[in-house]
């Protein structure tokens, strides 16, 4: 299928803009960032924001680019396995739940560009075709 290239691009795109968006948001608003990991009982709220950032930010540029594709994907798809259980855990609460739900269905997309890589149009295709 020649499309499945593009697919995985798009696909890892498509992932990979709400990590970078909501890094971004984290920046924006720091004090309150640390404060809602903090009211869940997170320790060392600074550690974990900063840790967010670099995930969501970095992770979610590697992701675009193709670069150690795999790993990243398993390493956000931790971090947002994470996200769901700190954050989303109130099942009582249909938004809550929902939230979690999405979480879940977030990690299935990262397992499958783990699984498969990601694909041709990327750095990590590039640096296999000139090694």
């Amino acid at each position: 299928m020649p499309q499945a290239n593009y697919f995985a691009a798009v696909g890892r795109l498509l992932l990979a803009i709400m990590f970078i968006l909501s890094g971004f948001g984290k920046i924006a608003a720091p004090e309150a960032t640390q404060g809602f990991i903090a009211s869940v009982g997170l320790p060392l709220p600074m550690l974990s924001y900063l840790l967010a950032i670099v995930v969501e930010i970095g992770g979610g540029i590697l992701l675009v680019v193709g670069y150690q594709t795999r790993t990243v994907s398993l390493v956000i798809a931790a971090f947002t396995f994470a996200t769901a259980i700190f954050f989303h855990n109130n099942f009582s609460d249909q938004n809550q739940m929902i939230h979690f739900l999405k979480n879940i269905a977030i990690i299935g997309g990262l397992f499958q560009v783990a699984a498969f890589g990601a694909g041709s149009l990327s750095i990590d295709a590039r640096r296999l075709r000139t090694a």
